[in-house]
């Protein structure tokens, strides 16, 4: 293929700008730690330059990006030369991708054989035979961490070292002394491999979410600057000259290669993994050895569902060919290894613009600032929208119109800014104040005592019985069925009801069905629905009332406690501050909260209301009857349940199990006895079959309780 001598003058520019821009980023990433894009801007940059250099080797300057990884070390730390270059790894983005480096990789192994037939010591034939096999690919995750390299000699740790550029590093062997998890002397008491005489460690330090969050916690306290996220976090820590901060920092490390070794043979990556276990390396969990390139894929989807239940982040997963002689016959390109890629996972953080900030108005009357963000892609989701929480967080982050900020969104979770990029300013941003007036119902705001939370103090703000009503047919509520955020909204706004009480005025006649049928959207039928719906609800336990109220700091565990207690609503409504207070796992605040609430004439108005409107109260020992013979199977023992229930809703299957003295936990671990595994079943699922968890289907389940 040939192309023309001259090359576009705009092709020559937009490389000069990003040969420029991506090592402007290198530097801000690398050596300030203060990213100004997301990882997923960078990528979408590199493979731009590359792709037009690859077209216009011309173009290809000796400093350009392409030719390095990461940036140059800090003059502040010592700096020492890798003994094989800490390399980058290529990207896939798509199933197509790994499927064209899979073929790659076939081709290339397959013209090596007669080329270069010295490097393997097998047969033609077997080399043939092992192409084909089942044992291609190691897989592991790739964690959004921190690459290091640790140098033992005789089995002592000598020197660690950053990535760097990948041939030279910056020398933070005290920091890594630091990491606990990091051995400094491998012990050879019961390991049936030697020691080698040189050993040169290759990891990735992370800081788990939890930690992070704790640590961006504390920083606030003390207004210190916050991290963007917990790689970057694990990048300050690690370049401190003072070891005594990285020791306080919560740095963890898995490890997931070699570069030189002295004293140990082996064929392969998977079988070096497991001698580093020997040794006392942490070795990701989730790394899989022996799978084809169909497996590959497989595995790439339950890792992608397992993502967001991590303790850690995790951005993709990196496959690499098993084979050591495989690798070496596939060798290495300037930046990447030709025998590894990763598979990227969609984004969870992106760049964007803060367009505006609005104030939203919660069911008990709370003011939240809501950041009106430029629409962005983050994880495969258009994000327009991120809470701001309160005014002091709003101060604390310094978030103003017009800045550029840092979103973050994991799973279904809503939406947050995690930090201002401050080169970014114009000097155009407007500061902003939350309003001294509700901006529904115009009526005066108040700030609650020892609170961070403003409120609007008109209890009939249009906007707080929207709210009210919506958390009331929620799931762990009535579990109303057809009941959705619009159609709540058209309710309200039309004056069809004024309280959640007046859902079950709708009878099953032809006024009631003709007065919902007439909502926008809505048919005769739907409007059935509902009706069979609100009737099907009216049998409610006082747990599931008590929570439907929407009482101040009153969620399902609390009004658990408060059912256990007091077992009727008259019990309940006669309690005293002090009586509530003294509930196990109740504190003054909230034993406050419930007593006003049902000291307040209005709100025992409502309760009555519901009464009068056909709602009953159904005890708590009647839905244990059902299971007292099977209690005994039950009985303190710990459930997990996932996915979707035909018979029950899993706040049915939870209140039952409960009250059989089981355990409901919300997550999968090695304590849990049990998993049940409805429909669309996801990655608790996947957890239960790693650790071996008893799973079990709705039936059985059924049966188990009677």
């Amino acid at each position: 293929m040939t192309f023309n001598n001259k090359i576009d003058s705009k092709l020559v520019k937009e490389a000069q700008y990003l040969q420029d821009e991506l090592t402007r980023h290198n530097f801000r990433y690398h050596n300030l730690d203060d990213p100004e894009i997301s990882d997923a801007e960078y990528d979408k940059m590199m493979a731009r330059l590359v792709e037009i250099e690859r077209l216009y080797p011309s173009l290809s300057t000796p400093n350009s990006p392409t030719k390095r990884v990461g940036a140059a070390p800090l003059e502040s730390f010592e700096t020492a030369n890798h003994s094989i270059p800490m390399l980058g790894l290529d990207n896939a983005f798509t199933d197509a991708d790994l499927l064209d480096f899979h073929n790659r990789t076939l081709k290339f192994l397959a013209s090596e054989l007669e080329s270069k037939r010295d490097i393997f010591s097998s047969s033609k034939e077997s080399l043939n035979n092992s192409l084909n096999s089942q044992t291609l690919y190691t897989v592991e995750p790739k964690l959004d961490g921190v690459a290091v390299e640790i140098v033992y000699e005789d089995g002592i740790l000598t020197r660690a070292t950053t990535r760097g550029d990948g041939v030279t590093g910056e020398v933070i062997t005290q920091n890594v002394r630091t990491i606990r998890s990091v051995p400094l002397k491998l012990s050879k008491s019961s390991n049936p491999n030697p020691i080698p005489k040189l050993l040169e460690i290759r990891g990735e330090v992370i800081i788990n979410r939890q930690d992070f969050e704790n640590l961006n916690k504390s920083r606030l306290e003390k207004q210190e600057p916050l991290f963007a996220n917990p790689r970057n976090a694990a990048a300050g820590s690690l370049r401190q000259l003072d070891s005594k901060i990285t020791a306080s920092r919560p740095l963890s490390i898995f490890v997931y290669g070699t570069g030189v070794v002295d004293g140990i043979r082996v064929n392969s990556h998977s079988q070096i993994l497991k001698i580093l276990e020997s040794y006392g390396f942490p070795i990701n969990p989730l790394v899989r050895e022996g799978l084809t390139i169909e497996e590959v894929l497989d595995h790439y989807r339950e890792l992608e569902k397992q993502r967001e239940s991590l303790l850690y982040e995790i951005d993709g997963m990196v496959v690499k060919v098993d084979n050591l002689e495989f690798q070496k016959a596939l060798g290495v390109k300037s930046r990447s290894p030709r025998w590894a890629i990763a598979y990227k996972f969609q984004a969870i953080e992106a760049t964007t613009t803060v367009e505006d900030i609005t104030v939203q108005v919660g069911r008990t009357g709370a003011l939240t600032p809501v950041a009106l963000l430029e629409p962005v892609n983050v994880g495969g989701v258009t994000v327009s929208r991120a809470t701001l929480h309160n005014q002091d967080e709003i101060d604390r982050k310094d978030i103003r119109v017009g800045d550029t900020v840092i979103v973050v969104r994991a799973g279904d979770v809503i939406p947050k800014i995690v930090k201002v990029i401050e080169s970014k300013r114009s000097g155009d941003e407007k500061k902003f104040l939350m309003p001294s007036e509700c901006p529904v119902c115009k009526s005066p705001v108040k700030r609650v005592d020892d609170e961070a939370a403003i409120k609007c103090i008109n209890a009939s703000c249009s906007a707080q019985l929207k709210e009210r009503i919506k958390h009331f047919v929620s799931k762990s509520a009535f579990d109303i069925d057809g009941i959705g955020k619009k159609f709540v909204e058209q309710l309200v706004d039309k004056g069809v009801v004024s309280s959640f009480a007046d859902l079950f005025v709708f009878k099953n006649d032809d006024l009631s069905i003709k007065r919902l049928a007439s909502m926008d959207r809505m048919g005769r039928k739907s409007a059935e629905n509902i009706i069979n719906a609100l009737e099907k609800s009216k049998n409610i336990t006082l747990k599931r009332l008590i929570y439907s109220l929407g009482i101040d700091h009153t969620g399902e565990s609390v009004a658990s406690l408060l059912s256990e207690k007091f077992k009727t609503l008259d019990s309940l409504i006669l309690a005293s501050k002090e009586e509530i207070e003294v509930v196990e796992g109740i504190g003054p605040k909230i034993a406050v909260s419930v007593y006003d609430f049902f000291h307040n004439p209005d709100n025992i108005v409502l309760i009555n209301n519901l009464i009068d409107n056909g709602v009953k109260i159904v005890e708590q020992n009647l839905l244990s009857q059902a299971v007292d013979s099977k209690s005994d199977s039950i009985r303190n023992k710990t459930f997990v349940l996932t996915g979707t229930l035909t018979s029950m809703t899993r706040s049915e299957a939870k209140e039952l199990l409960e009250k059989a003295g089981a355990k409901v936990a919300g997550s999968v671990s090695s304590k849990t006895d049990f998993v049940v595994a409805g429909d669309s079943a996801g990655s608790k699922l996947t957890k239960a079959h790693e650790l071996g968890v008893t799973v079990i289907d709705e039936d059985t389940f059924k049966a188990m309780v009677g």
